[in-house]
């Protein structure tokens, strides 16, 4: 019985087995058939026109291989704003003509006249009359250019500077623009022809001028345009323009016959009844001359304290200042006395004595504290002067001018930094010293007790002694 069921049961499950081998086999050939039925109508409509269609339907643009991309927009380059001048200065403009730092130039003008060569460029600052005033005089004066004449202290005028061949006219206007600006010229060109002259006062001998600022300077001895009036004129103005503590001395002086200045079209040289333009600063080449006159009227009695000028065979100290100059036997005297420093006394190698340049401060007491005390000066250093003086401003000082300055000190009230400038805590070396601050300088020779004044050496003159 078991046998039976057995059997059967075998059989039944060996007819499943085949009937699901059947089926996977079935399912195999259709898959084949399929393929190769595929694989045939790829084959048969390979060259239709179908078959062409869909092989360029699905082929890649060909303008995205051969053509640049689609342009990206790209904002315009940024222009950096041009904070400098409109105008560019010329190509041959002179490398020996200063130029202000903080200044923008805004036009150049040449001259027509192609002779004349002349060049004007106008410019405009932010900085003051009198900062863009002294830095011309200071540069001109540092890189040895002759000043001609120069502005007043209120800006009217030009300062007019020559080297060699070339001829510069700085002009400042004294009116301050819109926005604080101030508007100045520069006119260069060759010396042989004149520079147009600003449309300003003239700042001859005969005007008066304000009181100088500091390091501010002024006219030489001779304008840059001259007066067609005669050589030889007599000046007589009262003076009442300098300080009433200076007057007193110039007057004993002018008396002496010591203040001698030039005529407006520079002839001869005539002695003054009372100072004029007492407030004008005064050029090294006048207060060298005065030096030697004032010294040799007042010891007019004593030969040993006599500076002798120097004759036509002296060999010139001084580059610019040549035996035809009218102020060389006098500059050249104190040179060859050993006075102020020159090639001669070895203290200096600065082969020029810059003549119409304005006198210093410092030069002053530089040049006259030796006709005082008639010594060798004494070593000092700025300490020793800042000491006696209390002076803010003594590391300013040049420090061989320190040397008069100390020996000054000790000439008391008969000092001539007492004398002149009276009770002050700055110096101000620098700053240019005036025909009237010269004249009070001069009033006295020596030290207390041994010294003789202008005064003195008037009552000796006088007919009734």
């Amino acid at each position: 019985m078991l046998h039976i069921i057995f059997t059967q049961r075998r059989s039944s499950f060996g007819r499943r087995s085949n009937a699901k081998t059947t089926k996977t086999n079935i399912l195999a050939a259709v898959n084949t058939w399929l393929v190769i039925c595929l694989l045939a109508s790829l084959t048969a409509c390979a060259n239709s026109p179908n078959s062409k269609a869909l092989e360029e339907s699905l082929a890649a643009d060909p303008k995205l291989t051969t053509e640049s991309p689609l342009p990206v927009p790209v904002p315009p380059p940024v222009t950096a704003v041009d904070n400098s001048a409109t105008a560019k200065l010329p190509p041959d403009f002179p490398i020996e003509i200063p130029l202000y730092p903080n200044a923008q130039l805004l036009a150049v003008d040449r001259s027509t006249d192609a002779s004349a060569k002349k060049v004007r460029l106008r410019w405009t600052s932010t900085d003051p009359v009198n900062s863009i005033q002294n830095f011309y005089s200071t540069e001109f004066q540092r890189r040895n250019w002759e000043i001609v004449s120069s502005p007043t202290t209120d800006g009217e005028g030009s300062l007019v500077a020559t080297q060699e061949n070339l001829r510069v006219s700085v002009s400042l206007s004294p009116t301050q623009k819109v926005g604080g600006a101030t508007e100045f010229r520069i006119e260069y060109g060759n010396s042989n022809g004149e520079i147009a002259a600003s449309p300003k006062p003239s700042n001859s001998e005969s005007s008066p001028s304000p009181s100088p600022l500091p390091n501010a300077p002024n006219t030489g001895e001779t304008t840059a345009t001259p007066s067609p009036s005669p050589t030889s004129e007599k000046v007589s103005v009262p003076d009442t323009e300098s300080p009433q503590q200076l007057q007193q001395y110039a007057t004993d002086l002018a008396q002496l016959g010591v203040l001698k200045v030039r005529s407006k079209s520079g002839g001869n040289l005539e002695a003054a009844s009372t100072l004029p333009e007492p407030n004008k600063v005064i050029t090294r080449r006048e207060y060298a001359r005065w030096l030697v006159a004032a010294n040799n009227q007042i010891f007019a009695g004593r030969q040993a304290k006599q500076i002798r000028l120097a004759v036509e065979s002296s060999e010139p100290a001084f580059s610019d200042v040549p035996k035809t100059d009218p102020d060389f036997p006098a500059i050249q005297g104190l040179a060859e006395a050993g006075l102020i420093p020159s090639s001669l006394s070895g203290e200096t190698k600065d082969v020029k004595f810059r003549p119409n340049a304005p006198l210093t401060r410092e030069t002053m007491v530089f040049w006259k504290v030796p006709l005082d005390t008639r010594q060798i000066l004494p070593t000092a250093n700025i300490e020793a002067v800042k000491e006696k003086w209390g002076f803010q401003d003594a590391s300013k000082i040049d420090s061989q001018a320190s040397r008069a300055i100390l020996a000054d000190f000790n000439n008391g009230d008969l000092a001539n930094i007492r004398r002149v400038f009276s009770f002050t805590t700055l110096f101000q070396p620098k700053k240019s010293v005036t025909r009237a601050e010269a004249a009070a300088s001069l009033w006295y020779f020596g030290v207390q007790g041994e010294g003789l004044s202008a005064k003195d050496a008037l009552q000796t003159k006088s007919p009734t002694n």
